[in-house]
């Protein structure tokens, strides 16, 4: 079995560059990660610490998330080296990795799901070290609530209609009533149903 080595160089998650350096997806193209407001200036505010000038940071459809190049790779995504410009301030769910989450307005939760080893290495490693597993999706589960309560309603209702096929739940935690109702206060004024963890796809 791969254990995963503890190289946290930020306080957000441990690096899994020796993990990812293997796999043969590629998690940086086509996935268009949301960015709040807050997660923008933060990442702007670093790329001029650093010394890096790139145009066009963001595109903006349903939501804001990273520019991306002409073959979908994020133009964080550095292909010399496979890793990302921007890895200590990048955005909340690209620090979730596998780990990925939906709202059940029924239960007033936020489930939590792990990608299937087929399609995440990363998820394949933590499937077999659960001491791992269970360190990352702490990290990952604080990443992904700030996300929830940054994200304006519009916003959050529209990346949680992206379909996250070959998922499996892990666990849930209880929402905050503010957040509950920011989100059906949304689906009321824009005429749409409860939103239900099953409508997702996520299995």
């Amino acid at each position: 079995m791969e254990k995963m080595e503890d190289t946290t160089n930020t306080s957000r998650q441990n690096n899994f560059f020796q993990i990812c350096d293997k796999c043969r997806f590629d998690c940086c193209q086509n996935a268009r990660p949301p960015v709040t407001r807050k997660r923008k200036k933060i990442m702007e505010n670093y790329l001029a610490v650093q010394g890096l000038r790139i145009e066009k940071l963001f595109d903006n459809t349903t939501y804001a998330f990273p520019r991306e190049t002409s073959e979908g790779f994020c133009i964080f995504f550095d292909k010399e080296t496979r890793k990302c410009l921007v890895h200590s301030v990048k955005p909340e769910t690209c620090v979730a990795g596998p780990i990925t989450f939906d709202i059940n307005l029924q239960t007033g939760k936020i489930e939590w799901f792990l990608k299937s080893e087929n399609i995440c290495l990363l998820a394949s490693v933590l499937y077999k070290d659960k001491e791992a597993l269970e360190r990352h999706l702490s990290s990952a589960k604080k990443e992904l609530q700030a996300l929830v309560r940054e994200l304006d309603a519009k916003e959050l209702c529209a990346i949680l209609e992206i379909e996250e096929p070959e998922t499996f739940k892990i666990g849930e935690d209880s929402l905050s009533q503010e957040i509950l109702e920011k989100i059906t206060k949304h689906k009321r004024n824009s005429g749409v149903e409860s939103l239900k963890a099953s409508d997702h796809n996520k299995k």
